[in-house]
């Protein structure tokens, strides 16, 4: 082995073991051999789309598009910007969100349950109004399931254009039936199964979909002012900026209105250029998952 070769390797492994910890925490290597390890049913066989979509490196860019798009409902913001945390611990935030994923995707039956008991159970303590004085509780089906129809639409999106396998239109219909299964577990209504459903959902939230004071300072805290060391800004730059061209031409305009981001200002050759970049060499750099000890039950 030559000595480039040697740093290379010491170089990806690095890199990977960099955006792993950002992404899943200090327990994130005992979390995921856990998940991926433990021998026992799964909710969703190896090969389901939901496995395909949510192992791949686009949902960095899905991720970052979603929390864009759900800020744009003035009481899912209000319940956010009131009760998660995201400015005093952004990572613990993403931590705790990309672990639930991975054990509703990826992990035993047992646990995926698990996970979904503790989140509802934090959900039922969560109450509040908004400026305005809507009321508003977190385990409320129509609050639940618009996070959900923003991240599976965000997610479904990001794959199909910076996925390493792009899913046909029966197997993008396949995976909004298998993500309405956690849904439906978390308490939203009627989650949509295909794609027609997707948008029609879509279109009924439409109308109360909106740029708030809450959405704006989420969006600069996003896009102008994360909490990121020098050396990762110009690679999350990129990621930001194939995050918001994602999203559709009303929404992208509603969450960088405001923000003092450059990122809605790219054009999008330019955004989606930069995507595939970033995409590329978070791929390069993460391992690939442990295989499961046992064979998932379908």
């Amino acid at each position: 082995m030559t000595r480039a070769t040697t740093a290379a390797r010491r170089i990806r492994r690095q890199a990977g073991d960099a955006v792993f910890l950002r992404v899943a925490g200090p327990d994130g290597a005992r979390n995921r051999e856990r998940i991926h390890s433990t021998p026992g049913p799964r909710w969703f066989a190896p090969d389901r789309p939901v496995r395909r979509v949510h192992g791949d490196a686009s949902m960095f860019i899905g991720g970052l598009a979603a929390l864009l798009l759900q800020s744009l409902h003035p009481v899912a913001m209000a319940a956010v910007a009131a009760h998660s945390g995201y400015r005093g611990d952004p990572w613990g935030r993403l931590h705790r969100t990309s672990t639930f994923l991975a054990v509703t995707t990826f992990g035993t039956s047992a646990d995926a349950e698990a996970a979904v008991a503790r989140v509802r159970e934090v959900h039922a303590r969560i109450r509040g109004r908004t400026a305005e004085g809507v009321p508003y509780r977190a385990d409320d089906p129509e609050l639940l399931t618009w996070v959900h129809i923003a991240e599976a639409d965000c997610f479904l999106r990001a794959h199909q254009r910076y996925g390493r396998h792009p899913l046909d239109p029966a197997d993008c219909d396949a995976y909004l039936a298998d993500t309405a299964r956690v849904a439906r577990a978390l308490g939203a209504d009627r989650p949509p199964e295909n794609a027609r459903e997707l948008a029609l959902r879509m279109a009924d939230y439409r109308p109360t979909l909106r740029p708030t004071a809450a959405s704006r300072d989420t969006a600069r805290f996003l896009l102008t002012d994360p909490p990121l060391p020098g050396a990762a800004r110009l690679p999350y730059a990129l990621l930001a900026a194939a995050a918001v061209e994602l999203l559709p031409p009303w929404a992208r305009e509603a969450v960088t209105l405001g923000s003092g981001s450059a990122a809605g200002r790219i054009p999008g050759p330019a955004a989606r250029m930069g995507g595939h970049a970033v995409t590329r060499a978070i791929r390069w750099a993460l391992p690939p998952a442990p295989r499961p000890s046992r064979p998932a039950a379908p």
